[in-house]
């Protein structure tokens, strides 16, 4: 059975799917949740409390299934392809691992700042984590990067910054066919072809992360 906290993170990103973040009422969501408003508030402090949990729990989904695939007994090279292939579909699924992705985020979608300097820490844990604000898409790549090992890291960015350049502009539908402005398509073979290609070739970086 889900925690208080989890149950009402899913409400918000059921809330979210149907309607822009200003119009996300935090009644509603202890309503959708079975909690009090007390509870919400005690687990959050604030609707700019709740975003950043939510931006928060995203990036962490993230990296977590990147682990995942990471640890694979696959060939490196089919390993980290299929990570870039991964991110692509899995962002164009989810808007807020796409903003954090690309930076590029709507006016739908909460965009939290950190807690302001010299706030009272949060009771909960998993909350002052949050409240230190979302990775900067960089940092998110480096950290995912980092979870291919020292040998494989600065490959694995690379193909993470394929996968993100093709979420910023997917593939051309085919000639004759008209492709909606906000469809993401999974990456092309051929463009997966071609990250195993560079890949099958041994890369090592001293550096912890590329710029």
């Amino acid at each position: 059975m889900p925690t208080a906290r989890e149950a009402l993170l899913d409400a918000a990103l059921t809330a979210l799917a149907r309607h822009p973040w200003s119009a996300v009422r935090m009644a509603d969501l202890a309503v959708a949740a079975r909690v009090s408003r007390q509870t919400l508030y005690n687990e959050f402090g604030s609707k700019e409390g709740l975003a950043r949990a939510l931006v928060r729990q995203e990036a962490d989904a993230y990296l977590d299934g990147a682990r995942r695939l990471l640890a694979a007994p696959e060939p490196p090279a089919r390993t980290l392809a299929a990570v870039a292939e991964w991110t692509v579909v899995r962002a164009g699924d989810r808007p807020i691992l796409r903003a954090l992705l690309t930076g590029a985020w709507t006016e739908g979608l909460p965009r939290p700042r950190p807690a302001r300097p010299g706030a009272p820490p949060a009771p909960v844990p998993a909350q002052r984590r949050a409240d230190a604000g979302p990775p900067a898409p960089g940092e998110l790549l480096a950290t995912t990067a980092r979870c291919a090992g020292e040998r494989w890291e600065a490959g694995c960015e690379l193909a993470l910054r394929l996968a993100v350049s093709h979420v910023v502009a997917p593939a051309l539908p085919p000639e004759g066919q008209w492709a909606e402005p906000d469809s993401w398509r999974p990456m092309t073979p051929a463009m997966t072809r071609q990250i195993e290609t560079i890949l099958s070739v041994e890369t090592t970086s001293p550096r912890k992360s590329m710029p």
